[in-house]
């Protein structure tokens, strides 16, 4: 079934559950950097750790890990935003149809 034609809590279950995935990505990313800063200094050998944390922080793995990072949580941002605009649609569906049945209503109160 296309997506236009699903309800819109489906659609928001499906996007809801993709957000969590994602928001899950972006997490682990995020709390292992230190980790990660730290396995990548020790590669650097028997140096002092502010001339390896150097290196390491100037090198195209870490820049690469970082854009990784916040990459990871822009998805997760769009996704986030996706689900505040199914709640949106929702609302307006929900006012729409309030709204239709008020003019009913008043319809039939004046003839």
């Amino acid at each position: 079934m296309p997506e236009r034609e699903r309800p819109i809590s489906e659609q928001f279950r499906v996007v809801a559950k993709q957000w969590v995935d994602d928001d899950k990505a972006a997490s682990i990313l995020e709390e292992s950097k230190s980790a990660v800063l730290s396995q990548m200094m020790l590669k650097e050998g028997d140096i002092p750790v502010s001339k390896a944390e150097m290196r390491v922080k100037g090198s195209a793995e870490w820049q690469d890990y970082l854009d990784k990072m916040v990459n990871a949580r822009a998805d997760a941002n769009l996704r986030k935003l996706h689900m505040d605009y199914l709640r949106m649609k929702e609302r307006e569906a929900d006012r729409e149809d309030w709204n239709a049945r008020s003019e009913r209503k008043m319809a039939r109160q004046t003839t």
